[in-house]
């Protein structure tokens, strides 16, 4: 068999841990030939493609990034001025084309709504779910996310020291567009008084309520960690901006922002996602010997298993209010913005 192997969508530390897991164990296992397509699925469309021996693969399992590259490029998505498009019957030919038995793609929820589509048009497709924001339905975790929050959690500890110094408020702004998972998590690893998520409508009376409260306890400083995707009235202003200058006006408390920003997304990835990585692409390989496609891999109970593709396209796995980490936050003292919580 031949197989391709892409990465699309935004990067995250564990896409060279997955590509090689695919890779090797394709190859090793199975004897199958590998090629990698290069910058996503825009790769399928221009015929940009990289022979992945297994030399190739050797000594990338570290390696933060893609070596495939990748790009946000929407097959089925017309572009300005045009009704259609025509690049999934292009994809298609090129497909056949390259002698194609299987193509793995790698990728967030655009990624993996992409991957179905395909897998409607006739090709065989799995799905292997990455991003920091742990937002993709139908798994327990994506591999990115671990190393996202050892990031997020070490640059919140380092601010700590600085707050205290300073007395101040400190602000801190964590990606994960529309879901909390990042900012929950890593807000409950360093020590966060205020958690600010998207899932959990926050009243920003009760946020300077409780600052206030800490500042009359004798508690010299705060530490306020905002999701990017919570609710604000000004759209175009960051989220930790717009929090950050609330809670000044209406404390009186010194406060500063910093936003991480694509921080969090570089680097080598941690151990646990090298070893997520890798267990995903292997089961992937797996998945494709044994013809199981249009399935994503996915992570259930710490069992590596997988989903149908038409599941996971257009959904998002969000932190629910009943989360049992929102408990433990509540337990703790920790301020979520509302009081239905406590």
């Amino acid at each position: 068999m031949k197989i391709g192997i892409l990465s699309a969508g935004g990067d995250c530390p564990g896409i060279n841990a997955a590509i090689r897991g695919v890779g090797k164990t394709a190859i090793v296992r199975y004897g199958m030939e590998v090629v990698g397509i290069a910058n996503g699925f825009s790769g399928l469309v221009d015929m940009e493609t990289i022979p992945l021996k297994e030399e190739v693969l050797s000594g990338i399992l570290t390696m933060g990034g893609t070596i495939l590259g990748t790009s946000r490029f929407k097959p089925f998505k017309p572009v300005a001025g045009e009704t259609v498009t025509d690049n999934p019957q292009i994809i298609k030919e090129n497909y056949k084309k390259l002698g194609l038995d299987a193509l793995v793609c790698i990728g967030g929820n655009g990624t993996q709504k992409t991957a179905n589509l395909l897998s409607r048009e006739g090709l065989n497709i799995i799905g292997i779910p990455k991003t920091i924001d742990n937002d993709v339905w139908g798994t327990d975790v994506t591999f990115g996310f671990d190393s996202a929050l050892t990031i997020a959690t070490d640059a919140i500890d380092r601010l700590h020291s600085t707050a205290n110094s300073h007395k101040r408020v400190m602000v801190i702004e964590i990606m994960g567009h529309h879901a909390g998972w990042l900012a929950l998590y890593a807000g409950m690893a360093a020590g966060g008084d205020v958690i600010l998520i998207p899932e959990i409508e926050y009243d920003i009376d009760v946020v300077a309520n409780n600052l206030l409260d800490r500042n009359k306890k004798g508690k010299p400083y705060s530490i306020v960690v905002v999701a990017e995707g919570i609710k604000k009235k000004k759209r175009k202003k960051a989220a930790a901006t717009y929090i950050g200058e609330k809670i000044e006006r209406m404390t009186g408390l010194e406060t500063r922002v910093t936003i991480l920003g694509y921080i969090q997304r570089g680097g080598s990835p941690s151990p646990m996602d090298r070893i997520l990585a890798t267990r995903y692409g292997a089961y992937a390989a797996e998945l494709i010997s044994r013809g199981e496609f249009g399935t994503m891999v996915s992570l259930r109970n710490n069992e590596i298993t997988s989903v149908p593709l038409e599941e996971v396209g257009g959904k998002l796995r969000l932190v629910e209010p009943t989360d049992r980490m929102i408990k433990k936050a509540t337990g703790l003292g920790i301020c979520l913005g509302s009081n239905s919580l406590d």
